[in-house]
Order: structure tokens, then C-alpha cells, then sequence
């Protein structure tokens, strides 16, 4: 039997919620928002794609079904980091 409670969550990366616009991570006790059209690699893939992330480190986040990984700190302040790809 498990130590965790029931309604707590053991991931320390999670996906919350998919919208048309984007979709949010509880990353420990805070959730972020990445819409699509800062992180448009997100956009035209299916859900489970989406929803399979992994902590990578604390603050770097990985994607292994679509070879994405991203900084929290990118995710936090998506300005401070442009994209390169035209994607």
C-alpha cells in the first residue's frame, strides 16, 4: 500500500487541464500555464503526448514522445526567451 494520501498527488510534474488555448502544470505546489501560441509545439499533438512529462530536474521539464524539453524558467517567463523555430 501506498504511503501517499488519497487526492495527493505522487508526481512531482503533472498536467492539470487541456484547453484550446493551452494547457496547465502543477509542477510541486505551482501551476503554470503554457498556451500554444508561445509554446506551439504543444498545438497539433495528441493528448497523451501531451500529458507524458517528466521532471528532467527540478527546473527542467522533458517531453520524451516529442523530443521537447523546456526550462521551467521559459515556461514562467516565455518572453525572456524567444523562440527560434518558426514552427
Amino acid at each position: 500500500m501506498s504511503s501517499a494520501a488519497h487526492g495527493t498527488s505522487t508526481s512531482a510534474v503533472e498536467v492539470t487541464n487541456i484547453s484550446q488555448h493551452g494547457f496547465w502544470l502543477l509542477l510541486k505546489e505551482e501551476e503554470l500555464f503554457l498556451p500554444f501560441a508561445e509554446f506551439p509545439w504543444f498545438r497539433d499533438v495528441t493528448v497523451g503526448k501531451i500529458l507524458h512529462v517528466e521532471l528532467a530536474s527540478p527546473n527542467h521539464l522533458y517531453w520524451p514522445d516529442l523530443d521537447v524539453d523546456l526550462s521551467v524558467e521559459s515556461i514562467r517567463h516565455p518572453a525572456q526567451f524567444p523562440l527560434i523555430s518558426q514552427a
